[in-house]
């Protein structure tokens, strides 16, 4: 489609005569061309002088498609000879910048396509003018190891676009800003010197040629200040030394410059290499909310600077540093990229209305925020590129008279009201949307309106400032704005004095607080679930303090999104673990991985997104996905020493609550190793080992693995009693040896932990062999007084043993959940059902008339309430939770889950519930002639 075809829309001439002269220059055009060029000119003196300059080159790039007319261009100036480089440069920049002009007023090119233009020229120049000046040097012998062919492509020096110009987004007058490293391990050491003042030499001569005013104007402004200490650094750098400065010294606005940055002219790959030994020190592996405290000073430093402070008025106003402004919106975008883009590498893109996109995407902006964001800085753009386009001036600055309003009226073909109306309205609402963002909303608490405390909640909040979390300045600060707003929160708890001593636990604890602080006041909700924790479970409090880099997974985007379930979380595991270098790296990834979707199961049971049995269940998912992540990375870091596995390997057995997916928020892994080394006797690697010894130290490596302590800490205790012969066997045990023991030597009781046992990871093969052989174990015909007589001795033993009787026990004693977890294995077992979960497993003792439907009804929602509170009270607390130490919060969460009315009546519900269940056992397991 030719240019024509393509406007949407045109300039008002301002000044009708000079609108007159402009359509004049081209004689020729049709209507609606001219109409275009007579309101261009009329607005723009600078655009009015390139139309009558370029008229004959104009009048051919109007009369086909604007893509063309750019790309003959860029061939041009890409084919110039070094002496002809200078102006020839000139006139391009001259024919792309009007052709842009034109483009963008008369609405053929979208603002990405106009900015897209003038950046991929940009490129074009820079790399034309470094070829020509490097190409100088090279033929003088000034740069040792280079020759003509290594020019450009290869030179081992490269330029970084940054900025605007790295996104592709220059503004119509912009500056370029560029950093000039080389690569000092392409040239040998002796050379350095010379290599260095070679390549500084070619630096000053491409600024030059791109900067210098000859009769055709200028190329591009070019700024080289963005490098690392401009005041003390040369104009071209080795990029070791840019990368040790970066590392000690790199301050956040220089991260958030390299957000933006790009190689685009000389030696591509040595800048992409280079930007990726930089990646750290960009995008950080940890959320970094302090950087919004970094933007916001950078901020109001400006609008100091600037004196661009005080109420939004229009005339003369910023329309980049201002209230409101462009910058505003690059600032708010650039930073929650900095924040987050160290673990979600999709919101590592230059484009700033792409990183908003992507920003929304991943949950971290509401997408009705970014989508108006969005409009308004494409709005903003536009009239900067009109103010721009009058005078071919690098401002920003809206006009000071009415005249001024008058032509940039018409410049945007609409009424001054109109225009007016407009800015006001934009500028304010990307105010108000992104100055919450670095300066969140505090409510109406201010430091002066900290609450009246007691004498004793005084004392407690004065030794706060003792404590590590605020050693800092910074740290200090950074809470003193926060801490009204806690202890305002604070006071509205069920139990104020409680909720703040299990607060002073979770800041005492905190070994940092600049960053856990600057996450509290970007995320106010998080206020809100400390308080909620501190009101409900000190022992998550105490885990937050230890852990608080798991903040950051509720504020992750989709921290409350449907549970994705093991196969899903597996799969992510893998990957986490992947992306670690080595055998150490990947368990700890493992460990903070996990801490994670934990912590997540936790908050949701604490905020009554699911119950108890869904808890139990998704710690479960947890679980396996662990093992079946961990299991493999064991297997091959021990391969490497003693060779692949013997036979067909491993499997890992979860028993108890794991095999019956009912785990809770402090449960170990019950676990049992199975192996088949087939005809094998040792493995083969440089230090092979016996079958035996091989396997056990593999179980033992997998052990460790996930339960030594870490930098993350750990990822579960493991208990391997359940493994046939208990303590005395070996830790693992083989395939042949399992079948011969169950089918021949296993008591009664080891049958009915057989009744919950499930594979979970190792040798897929194995695994279905495995779990065929427990059905034949399990339906194979059994004696049912022996069964009942062997499982109601057990009984006995264990309530010997543990009778239970303490505040809130759930889980011993007569008629608790241990006690019908016992009759439900007992009736699974003799009805040969191989299912798992103990409500399945009473029903299929209905279903074949071992147990009541009464009975079986008593028993499965006495187990669905007392684990409603076991779950409760392990969240809460690992210790027994006892009446006196419960706040109000942890009252009202163990109430909410068991549906009862209050602590008394949960209370006198349970001992009820478990004595009916006690009764109901007896009987079913033909207890005292029941």
């Amino acid at each position: 489609m030719t240019f024509a075809s393509r406007l949407t829309r045109s300039p008002d001439p301002f000044d009708r005569d000079r609108g007159e002269e402009g359509a004049a220059a081209v004689p020729g055009l049709p209507p609606e061309l001219a109409g275009l060029l007579r309101g261009t000119a009329g607005c723009a003196p600078y655009l009015k002088t390139l139309i009558e300059r370029e008229a004959e080159w104009l009048a051919e790039a109007l009369a086909g498609e604007p893509e063309d007319a750019l790309a003959g261009v860029m061939d041009t100036a890409a084919g110039l000879e070094d002496k002809a480089v200078p102006e020839g440069l000139r006139t391009a920049k001259r024919r792309v910048a009007l052709l842009a002009a034109l483009a963008d007023l008369g609405g053929v090119w979208t603002l990405e396509e106009v900015t897209g233009a003038l950046a991929r020229f940009a490129d074009l120049a820079v790399n034309k003018a470094l070829a020509t000046a490097l190409a100088e040097q090279v033929g003088r012998g000034k740069i040792p190891d280079l020759g003509a062919g290594d020019v450009p492509e290869n030179c081992g020096m490269t330029v970084l676009a940054m900025g605007k110009m790295g996104a592709f987004e220059l503004n119509y007058s912009s500056d370029i800003d560029l950093i000039c490293l080389f690569d000092q391990d392409r040239f040998a050491p002796d050379d350095y010197l010379d290599v260095r003042t070679g390549f500084i030499r070619a630096t000053r001569k491409m600024a030059a040629t791109l900067t210098e005013t000859g009769p055709g104007g200028y190329v591009f402004r070019t700024d080289l200040r963005l490098r690392p200490d401009p005041s003390t650094t040369p104009v071209c750098l080795a990029m070791e030394a840019a990368e040790r400065y970066y590392e000690s010294l790199g301050r956040t606005w220089e991260r958030a410059a390299h957000v933006k940055a790009r190689p685009c002219a000389g030696d591509i790959a040595a800048g992409e290499a280079y930007l990726e030994r930089l990646r750290p020190f960009v995008w950080r592996r940890h959320l970094d909310f302090w950087a919004i405290q970094d933007a916001h000073d950078m901020r109001l430093r400006i609008r100091s600077h600037k004196g661009l402070g005080g109420p939004l008025v229009l005339e003369g106003h910023d329309m980049k540093l201002g209230r409101g402004g462009i910058r505003e919106i690059e600032f708010f975008t650039q930073t929650r990229q900095i924040i987050a883009g160290g673990r979600d590498e999709s919101l590592r893109v230059r484009g700033t209305v792409e990183a908003l996109a992507r920003l929304a995407g991943s949950g971290w902006v509401p997408e009705e925020v970014t989508r108006q964001l969005t409009d308004d800085y494409r709005a903003h753009r536009e009239i900067e590129h009109r103010l721009q386009m009058v005078n071919d001036q690098q401002t920003h600055l809206l006009p000071k008279d009415d005249e001024g309003f008058e032509r940039l009226a018409a410049f945007t073909g609409q009424s001054v009201g109109d225009l007016r109306a407009g800015l006001a309205e934009r500028l304010e609402r990307v105010a108000d949307l992104t100055e919450d963002f670095f300066a969140p909303g505090t409510g109406n608490v201010s430091p002066e309106s900290t609450p009246e405390l007691t004498e004793s909640q005084a004392e407690i909040v004065a030794r706060w400032p003792s404590y590590p979390a605020l050693r800092s300045q910074r740290a200090q600060t950074i809470f003193e704005r926060l801490k009204p707003v806690l202890l305002e929160k604070l006071q509205k708890a069920t139990q104020p004095d409680k909720a703040l001593l299990h607060l002073d636990g979770f800041l005492h604890g905190l070994p940092a607080g600049v960053q856990v602080f600057s996450l509290f006041e970007a995320n106010p909700q998080l206020v809100d679930l400390v308080i909620d924790v501190a009101d409900t479970a000190p022992d998550l409090a105490r885990y937050l303090s230890r852990n608080a880099g798991v903040f950051e997974a509720v504020i992750g985007g989709d921290f409350f999104a449907e549970w994705p379930g093991e196969a899903a979380l597996t799969r992510e595991l893998v990957e986490r673990m992947k992306a670690a270098e080595d055998y150490e790296e990947k368990l700890d990834a493992a460990r903070a991985w996990a801490k994670d979707w934990h912590f997540r199961i936790g908050v949701h049971h604490l905020r009554g997104l699911i119950d108890g049995a869904e808890s139990g269940a998704q710690y479960a998912d947890l679980a396996g996905a662990v093992l079946e992540a961990v299991h493999p990375v064991v297997v091959a870091d021990f391969a490497e020493r003693h060779g692949p596995p013997p036979g067909r390997g491993a499997a890992v057995l979860g028993m108890g609550a794991m095999g019956a997916r009912k785990l809770n928020a402090c449960s170990d892994l019950d676990l049992i190793v199975i192996y088949d080394a087939g005809d094998a006797e040792s493995s083969e690697g440089r230090r092979p080992l016996g079958v035996r010894p091989y396997y056990a130290r593999l179980t033992q490596a997998l052990v460790t693995a996930l339960s030594a302590p870490m930098a993350q800490g750990k990822l579960y205790e493991v208990d391997m009693r359940l493994r046939p012969s208990g303590r005395q066997g070996p830790v693992a045990t083989s395939l042949q040896s399992f079948r011969n023991y169950q089918e021949n030597e296993a008591w009664t009781w080891e049958h009915l932990a057989l009744t919950r046992a499930r594979p979970v990871a190792g040798s897929a093969e194995l695994c279905d062999e495995i779990e065929r052989f427990r059905g034949q174990v399990l339906t194979a015909p059994r004696d049912r007084d022996r069964v009942l007589s062997d499982t109601a001795e057990m009984r006995e033993r264990l309530l010997a043993a543990k009778p239970g009787g303490a505040p809130w026990e759930a889980k011993q004693g007569p008629g608790r959940l241990q006690d019908i977890e016992l009759a439900a294995s007992a009736l699974a077992l003799l009805a040969g059902a191989p299912v798992r979960d103990p409500a399945e497993q009473l029903a299929a003792g209905r279903g074949e008339g071992l147990v009541s439907e009464e009975d079986a009804a008593t028993l499965t929602a006495a187990h669905a309430l007392l684990w409603e509170v076991h779950a409760a009270t392990r969240l809460i607390t690992r210790e027994a939770l006892k009446n006196d130490q419960m706040g109000a919060g942890a009252a009202a969460f163990l109430t909410r889950n068991a549906e009862a009315e209050s602590p008394e009546a949960l209370s006198g519900k349970m001992d009820d519930t478990a004595a009916r269940a006690a009764e109901t056992v007896a009987r079913v397991l033909g207890v005292n002639g029941a």
